[in-house]
Parts: structure tokens; C-alpha cells; sequence
């Protein structure tokens, strides 16, 4: 059988041993597979055997009482943390499987994955401009996005991105002046003008009132037209707006997956999860 190419790490030379040779055969709709993932951290398991396909132009959450592993996955996701065991793999439109485990976090920004960490870190004392032109691609540094002469073509593609998260107007302003809200959006932005194939979220909508988390939940599904979306999120009612697909994790394991009303709907769910009173 004939399998795509990896790149990034190469897979042993015996990979029935590690399960690298069935990661290829993989629903063609899959953008991620997140394959057998442990995580040990001085013997302690932060996650153990988990197991998740990503399809592709999706919302796909990862919920879970504080201390499941819902971040950790994502840290192994973009390699700031390092499985003890099993494998990520990327599978881009048009290109070569990317095998992500084992590679550098710049490497894999590069490949097209993007990802939004809960507090902005956007330039406050920049323009909403100035921001997203430090974010467009072969722009090195601060210097070059205050100097840098915008092309209309780039202006065009910023202020397509900042139509979607109801920026446009806000394009002159400094960050730093920004709502809450308009700050986390404006990151979703400057990570979207880069153009990723998976964007990951780690709590987008935390601090925000109703109507900001509402608006943020038609964000994604606006975006997810371009690219797939993961979020790691506590707020039910966001999850019930915005989710395709919810991965409930427990302990560091995989409790359960599918729509948000099957997963609501799960008695193991609520004993371990929801009737625990500790998310929102």
C-alpha cells in the first residue's frame, strides 16, 4: 500500500512497534490525528492513551474539569511539551503528512498551525493595523510592521480578516485601548492573517459577558470556513453555541466524544463532569 511521505521526524524503522504505519490511513475529511498521546511528568500521567481525530473545517472543543489534560494536549499539539509516548500528526490540503511530534514550535507555526493562548498578547501600544501587519507572514519584527510599506494586497487580506471579528473600523486604534473582548478577537485576527490551516484557542471566550461570548461564538463559526478550530473551554453555553464536536476529558483520558447534546446527554458525563458544579 502506498502511504503518504512524513516529514519532520522520520518514523522508526520497525513502526508497528509505535503505530506510526496506521496513522496514514485516515478519513480523507481529518485535518489532525491526535494518536495513543501520553505525557508523564515525573511519573504522574497527564494524559494517558488519548485518542482523537480533528475533521477538518470544524469546531472541535476539549472540555474537562480543571486537571484533565485539556491544555497539556494542546501544548504536545505545538511541541512546548513532549509525549513520553504516541504521536500527532497533521494532514494539510495539497501537501506531504506532517508528522508534528518531534519537531521545533516554530517549525510547526510554519506548517500552518496557528495558536491563541488565553491572555492577549497583542501589542498594546500598536495600532490594531500595526498588529495585524506584525502578524502577516516574513514580517520578522516590530520594526518592520511600523515601516514596512502595507501592499494593497495586504491591506485588502487585513481588512477582509478584521471584517470577520468586527474590527475594520477599529484599524487605527491602539490596542491597548481595546475592550477585552475586541483584544481576544484581535489576536483570533492576527493569527487568521497568517492564513493557518488549524487554529487552536485556549479559552477565547474567558472574561467576557454574554454578549461578548456570544459574539466570539459566531466568530468561529465564521472562521471555521477557512480553517479548522480547536478550544480548550469551560463555558457550557459557549460550547452548546459554537461546537461541532466535543472531546470530554477526565483525568487525563478520553471519557467521551461526539455532538455536544450526545455528550450533554451521557450519564458518565454528568457524574464526573457536569454534576460537579465546577465549570460553567
Amino acid at each position: 500500500m502506498n502511504r503518504p511521505a512524513f516529514r519532520g521526524v522520520k518514523p522508526p524503522r520497525n513502526p508497528i512497534i509505535t503505530g506510526v504505519d496506521l496513522l496514514p490511513r485516515t478519513d480523507p475529511k481529518t485535518v489532525l490525528r491526535i494518536n495513543d498521546i501520553s505525557v508523564s511528568f515525573d511519573g504522574f500521567y497527564a494524559l494517558t492513551d488519548v485518542d482523537v481525530e480533528v475533521k477538518r473545517h470544524t469546531v472541535h472543543f476539549f472540555i474537562g474539569p480543571n486537571g484533565a489534560g485539556k491544555t497539556t494536549l494542546l501544548d504536545i499539539i505545538c511541541a512546548k511539551t513532549k509525549p513520553t509516548a504516541g504521536t500527532v500528526t497533521f494532514y494539510p490540503v495539497g501537501r506531504e503528512v506532517v508528522r508534528l511530534t518531534g519537531m521545533k514550535e516554530h517549525a510547526i507555526v510554519r506548517e500552518g498551525i496557528g495558536r491563541k493562548f488565553q491572555v492577549p498578547s497583542v501589542f498594546v501600544n500598536l495600532t490594531v493595523l500595526e498588529n495585524m501587519v506584525l502578524s502577516l507572514k516574513g514580517h520578522k519584527g516590530i520594526w518592520d510592521s511600523i515601516f514596512h510599506r502595507v501592499s494593497e494586497d495586504e491591506r485588502e487580506q487585513i481588512d477582509t480578516v478584521l471584517q470577520k471579528v468586527d474590527l475594520r473600523d477599529r484599524r487605527e486604534i491602539k490596542a491597548g485601548s481595546l475592550a477585552h473582548g475586541e483584544k481576544q478577537w484581535l489576536e483570533i485576527a492576527m493569527q487568521l492573517v497568517q492564513k493557518p490551516e488549524l487554529i487552536m484557542l485556549d479559552e477565547p471566550a474567558a472574561g467576557m459577558g454574554k454578549a461578548e461570548t456570544e459574539k466570539t461564538g459566531e466568530i468561529l463559526k465564521e472562521i471555521k470556513r477557512e480553517c479548522t478550530v480547536i478550544v480548550v473551554e469551560h463555558d457550557m453555553e459557549f460550547v452548546k453555541q459554537a461546537a461541532d464536536t466535543v472531546t470530554v476529558l477526565h483525568e487525563g483520558k478520553v471519557l467521551t466524544q461526539g455532538n455536544i447534546h450526545d455528550v450533554l446527554a451521557d450519564k458518565t458525563v454528568q457524574a464526573v463532569y457536569l454534576g460537579r458544579g465546577g465549570e460553567r
